[in-house]
């Protein structure tokens, strides 16, 4: 191996390591996020509160698509990627209400 090739693989494995890291905080950090929003459709399934609340979605991803901008990540993608935690946590507010409080 080269001198450039063994940097290469040197910086490569340090981007790899970062990026391992980082999907660590992420499943963490959606974990734990869930943890939050699974007590919300328990507490809107025990007060009969619908299971979506559109007007606070729709300032969580402007607010969303603001913080991507700043953090130079693409505003399309990060809409896209809320847009999926918002159904999955309806979906979930829902079996809240069909199935009675967990």
């Amino acid at each position: 191996m080269t001198d450039d090739t063994q940097r290469a693989a040197a910086i490569l494995k340090e981007h790899r390591e970062s990026i391992d890291r980082l999907d660590a905080i992420l499943v963490y950090t959606l974990g734990e996020r869930f943890k939050h929003t699974q007590a919300v459709g328990r507490l809107k399934a025990e007060n009969d509160l619908p299971p979506s609340d559109p007007a606070r979605e729709a300032k969580q991803i402007a607010r969303l698509e603001d913080l991507a901008k700043r953090a130079d990540l693409d505003p399309e993608f990060a809409k896209a990627f809320l847009k999926f935690i918002i159904r999955e946590v309806i979906h979930h507010h829902e079996k809240h209400q069909d199935d009675g409080v967990e």
